[in-house]
């Protein structure tokens, strides 16, 4: 579990081909890491196979992965946003985040709003659309944002100065993909109200639950 508050932007040093999908050698600030750690790379969260005290360490990514986000997409020399996993004396500074990535976006919009912040806007793939809400949470490449309109399949969230600073969403451009991990409370209440075929709220859900007909 993450809260999207993205604590150092790392490098992928190398990636290479594997029989269940790709291991990459990450260059992070932290010496401290063990192996079985979870980590968030870009939103994506990643268990770390092999940490050096220099601050690299290998991580797996199957098949599935790849294909649901960016990291399919990403090689040596390519920046990250980098985040280690939630401990519960932490301070919950964002929003609750998963690390299981939905889909991948693709940024539509980028301008300056003023002051030092960023307007983006995003287009979502369609059946991702109900789990969104204006003033709700989202994670886009790991970053906890909130949503502040949504317009057909596009979402428009703004970047403040320190986040421009401390992420990559700071040099966001049209056209760019972006991870993309809606709410986690969204997903539970999209299905109850048939975001998922045959499902749904039901007359026999609703007697199962108590309540009796009219």
């Amino acid at each position: 579990m993450f809260t999207g508050l993205i604590a150092a932007v790392g490098t992928i040093e190398s990636g290479a081909s594997t029989a269940a999908g790709a291991r990459f050698v990450v260059v992070s600030p932290w010496t401290d890491l063990e192996p079985g750690e979870s980590i968030a790379v870009d939103g994506v969260c990643l268990t770390v196979a092999r940490a050096g005290g220099n601050g690299r360490f290998e991580a797996d990514a199957s098949t599935e992965t790849l294909a649901r986000s960016t990291l399919g997409r990403r090689g040596p020399g390519d920046r990250v946003h980098l985040e280690r996993a939630l401990r519960s004396s932490d301070r919950l500074g964002g929003h609750f985040v998963t690390g299981h990535v939905d889909a991948v976006g693709t940024v539509v919009g980028a301008s300056g709003a003023g002051g030092g912040s960023l307007g983006l806007t995003v287009r979502l793939p369609e059946e991702l659309m109900r789990q969104v809400a204006p003033k709700g949470s989202i994670a886009l490449d790991g970053v906890s944002l909130t949503v502040n309109e949504v317009r057909g399949e596009e979402l428009t969230v703004r970047i403040v100065p320190h986040t421009a600073r401390a992420t990559k969403l700071g040099e966001a451009r049209a056209g760019q993909a972006v991870n993309v991990e809606t709410d986690v409370l969204a997903k539970y209440v999209a299905r109850m109200l048939g975001g998922v075929p045959g499902d749904g709220v039901t007359v026999d859900l609703l007697e199962r639950c108590g309540f009796t007909k009219p």
